[in-house]
């Protein structure tokens, strides 16, 4: 018996990998986080499959199920949003796992915001503009933020920084974000990406709790902020395909160059 924490991707069924819809469709239990991971998901799930939307439940009831289907030697999908290892809530459920002897294993998935850049048709490390992607939340009503982990500390990097959990706290991102990127800089509000609603609201730091407003987005929604979402940056072509820059597994340089 294996519990087996799958990444379901950001929303979009197509965006299952194909090792995590066959462990689904092979599963007698079935949990997910229904707030989060659409039907569609986990409809792959064999026909007299228990599937149970966790939302509603409490940490000690989904425990409850794993160590019942322990019990029975029956292999549990335990079905979370984006990829597991992000903002997935699994890390106290290994503990009660380890602790009980169950084994586990994470099956990765497509995070939140690959697939908002994906949809945006975007690359988030372009050459000389920005290197490095910064993931994070804001902490409102969440479990507190570590010593050390603010925005103004990882604003003073210039990375592109993606943003969870923090669309009723624009006010106070353009107020830590502003002064290290200023009030022109970029920035996306990715509400829902993958679902048949999704919404995706370009502007930049100064512009963007306004567009929230307007549209009416309260929750369930990814903040990007930095110089690459830039649609003008004139950035240079990356050397990786430069013909006049040979490396291991192209060792001579163009004739041409």
């Amino acid at each position: 018996m294996t519990v087996y924490f799958i990444g379901a991707g950001p929303g979009d069924p197509e965006l299952l990998t194909l090792k995590a819809a066959r462990i689904i469709g092979a599963c007698p239990i079935c949990l997910y986080a229904g707030s989060l991971v659409p039907q569609e998901v986990v409809a792959c799930a064999p026909k007299n499959a228990r599937v149970m939307d966790t939302a509603p439940m409490t940490l000690d009831e989904t425990h409850a199920e794993i160590t019942s289907a322990h019990a029975r030697g029956e292999d549990v999908a335990r079905v979370h949003s984006g990829d597991p290892s992000l903002y997935g809530a699994i890390a106290e459920q290994i503990r009660r796992l380890k602790a009980d002897g169950i084994p586990y294993q994470i099956i990765p998935g497509v995070p939140a915001y690959a697939a908002a850049a994906a949809a945006l048709g975007t690359e988030l490390t372009v050459p000389e503009v920005a290197q490095s992607i910064i993931l994070t939340r804001m902490s409102m009503k969440s479990t507190s933020m570590p010593a050390g982990e603010t925005l103004e500390n990882f604003a003073r990097s210039g990375a592109t920084l993606a943003i969870h959990l923090g669309v009723r706290a624009l006010r106070e991102i353009e107020r830590q974000l502003i002064p290290h990127y200023g009030a022109d800089c970029p920035a996306v509000l990715a509400y829902r990406v993958g679902w048949p609603d999704e919404m995706l609201i370009r502007g930049t730091l100064s512009t963007l709790r306004e567009s929230a407003r307007a549209a009416k987005i309260t929750r369930t929604a990814l903040i990007m902020v930095g110089p690459a979402l830039s649609e003008n940056h004139g950035f240079p072509d990356s050397a990786l395909y430069d013909a006049a820059r040979p490396h291991v597994l192209r060792p001579k340089a163009s004739a041409s160059q």
